[in-house]
């Protein structure tokens, strides 16, 4: 999926939440700046040079895009912080000394400023490196591949531990009260899917680019396992409830209509829609799979996502499962 982080808001906050990324970015460019709190920072001048263009255009994208910038790193040093400025950097700066005030941006402000610049052959090289980097990162910290990268969440384990045991029980019910052929198992998984996430699993499976034989719950985050546990619970036990009071097995169209319920149960709504969100953001952000029927879900990922994923605490489904606190984990679902 082409990216045009000229245009998407979310693509660039997902580059720019991206610590370790942007670090590998960073390391990559080598960008000449100044040293000032701990941090690599450029003035507008040194913007300009490196980019190409008139101070005068880098003032119009703080006129347009002031408050996306800020929240990336762009300040105005005024007063004592100017002057502490001046009197680390000397000489450094070019024609700051008269200046009441002066804008710096921080490295990630810097990237912000090159994903949003259009005017720029430099910056759009480095839009081009950037999103190279960023594929190149989310692999190797992935562990090669993303498809599985929601087994990396330390959650993702006990949300599949406890959706197989939900799904049991739901296709003994599917068997035990409803009166359809075996393709019944197929047909109302399928159902629940687009309950959850507008998809059944051949889209699914498309999107992702799964192989026929791999198992798309594998892939999964841990909240879309949970929001599909909820409603496969809900409906085993409503499913029991109406076969006892009828005395017969139900109808395809009566186990329609306890699905539609379950779509409005306002109690099950907050899961669902959450489940989407986290589904529609993290696939395009970790994955770069656009769920076009959860678009409008779509949401920045936010940094805790990317330690979530990514950091040093998540780890490969291998290490997990060799992980005493792991295990500790299962016995404590078991016995419940």
């Amino acid at each position: 999926m082409a990216h045009d982080l000229t245009a998407s808001h979310s693509d660039r906050q997902n580059v720019l939440n991206n610590r370790y990324a942007c670090q590998k970015v960073q390391d990559h460019l080598a960008l000449p700046g100044i040293q000032y709190a701990g941090e690599v920072i450029f003035t507008k001048h040194q913007l300009a040079t490196i980019f190409s263009v008139s101070e005068s255009t880098i003032e119009k994208y703080l006129s347009t895009y002031g408050d996306e910038l800020k929240a990336n790193g762009y300040t105005v040093l005024k007063g004592k912080k100017l002057k502490e400025f001046k009197d680390l950097v000397g000489d450094t700066v070019t024609g700051y000394g008269t200046l009441s005030q002066l804008g710096i941006f921080s490295f990630r402000a810097t990237l912000n400023f090159a994903m949003l610049l259009t005017e720029s052959d430099a910056a759009r090289v480095m839009r081009s490196r950037i999103l190279d980097i960023v594929i190149d990162v989310m692999a190797e910290r992935a562990g090669g591949h993303t498809k599985y990268i929601n087994q990396r969440d330390r959650e993702y384990l006990p949300a599949a531990y406890q959706e197989f045991n939900y799904r049991k029980m739901f296709t003994e019910a599917l068997s035990n009260y409803l009166d359809m052929g075996p393709m019944k198992f197929g047909v109302y998984t399928n159902k629940i899917y687009q309950l959850v996430f507008r998809e059944n699993a051949s889209e699914y499976k498309r999107i992702l680019k799964l192989a026929t034989n791999d198992n798309l719950r594998d892939t999964l985050y841990s909240e879309v396992l949970k929001a599909i546990a909820s409603i496969e619970n809900g409906l085993a036990c409503e499913m029991k409830e109406k076969f006892d009071s009828l005395g017969r097995k139900l109808l395809p169209a009566e186990v329609d209509a306890m699905l539609g319920g379950a779509e409005k149960n306002p109690y099950l709504k907050p899961i669902i829609e959450d489940a989407r969100t986290k589904m529609a953001s993290r696939d395009k952000g970790f994955r770069d799979a656009l769920h076009e029927k959860l678009e409008a879900y779509i949401q920045t990922v936010p940094e805790g996502d990317f330690e979530r994923f990514l950091g040093e605490a998540s780890k490969s489904l291998e290490q997990q499962l060799a992980d005493p606190e792991t295990l500790e984990v299962f016995k404590r679902l078991k016995d419940r």
